[in-house]
């Protein structure tokens, strides 16, 4: 059994990381990340998540100096929004996965630091939703919920850790799907899904096969994708599993064994973690490759 150690440096990392030019801490906006600037950070580059159709909210402890907004491919944004201390952006669909954009934001009052530079990372399914910048020392309070966010995160690697040793000491195959409650009497549940899946593939993909596969809490979409001749090889770097109503699937791996080259056909697998319950389809899957704009999207589909 592997010692707990490394759960107890990565607690001592997250409350004791407190030397750097620009902090990223607690918010109090659950689910948001923190961000706070101090006079020695200034000129620091922050990079934040943006992708086309969404919508990412920096939230200021300052008033901004409006006109001092400089956005680098400022006609990219659908949506620049500057209020006295939030500014919302949403890129437009041309902004290419991959793509970088400079954000320069000042402050009215004066004070240091006097600007916030970001970078702006377009991504291709995903976004930071809202962002915390702080420019003052932190309350007693944010300290107390930066002390439980490291708190729950221990006890999150704890548990991961926990799940990752029972994994390894249980038998493969047949025997360690039965052994981790993986099957029920029923089996596995699988069905083609090739014709019934809506496609919508970018820069030269395309999904051949497609096959869906459920067990008792986990799910798996089966894809074998086709790269066109005369373009680069395609890996997957990452995909989301969503419903109709914009709810996500808990991703647990993205699998493909090579780089699928172009002509032949290449399998990607992406498993998912779902009871019984959260499988009511259908599922919007998107798979796209790293620092890339090639990604591909299967509407419709659904576990047996």
């Amino acid at each position: 059994m592997p010692s707990l150690s490394l759960v107890v440096l990565l607690g001592l990392l997250l409350v004791g990381n407190t030397a750097v030019a620009q902090l990223e801490l607690a918010s109090s906006v659950p689910g948001a990340r923190r961000i706070e600037l101090t006079p020695e950070g200034a000129g620091k580059v922050t990079e934040v998540g943006v992708s086309p159709g969404l919508s990412t909210m920096l939230l200021f402890d300052s008033e901004l100096q409006r006109e001092g907004i400089e956005l680098e491919g400022r006609h990219r944004f659908s949506l620049v929004d500057v209020g006295q201390a939030t500014l919302r952006l949403v890129p437009t669909a041309s902004a290419t996965p991959g793509e970088r954009f400079k954000l320069v934001v000042r402050f009215r009052d004066g004070a240091a630091p006097l600007t916030a530079v970001f970078l702006l990372k377009v991504h291709p399914a995903k976004a930071e939703a809202t962002i915390e910048i702080y420019r003052e020392q932190r309350t007693i309070e944010t300290y107390q919920q930066e002390v439980r966010d490291a708190r729950a995160e221990v006890l999150r690697c704890k548990e991961e850790l926990a799940r990752i040793v029972s994994e390894h000491e249980a038998p493969g195959g047949l025997t360690g799907l039965l052994f981790n409650d993986g099957l029920d009497p029923n089996g596995v549940a699988g069905q083609v899904l090739t014709k019934a899946v809506a496609k919508t593939a970018a820069n030269g993909l395309g999904a051949a096969v497609v096959n869906s596969y459920r067990s008792t809490r986990l799910v798996a979409v089966d894809v074998w994708i086709e790269v066109r001749i005369g373009t680069l090889p395609w890996t997957a770097e990452g995909a989301t599993l969503k419903s109709r109503s914009g709810e996500e699937l808990k991703i647990l791996q993205v699998w493909q064994s090579e780089p699928i080259l172009p002509g032949p056909t290449g399998r990607v697998i992406v498993e998912a973690e779902a009871p019984a319950a959260a499988v009511q389809g259908p599922f919007s899957l998107k798979l796209w490759e790293a620092d890339g704009p090639r990604s591909i999207t299967l509407g419709n589909v659904t576990f047996p």
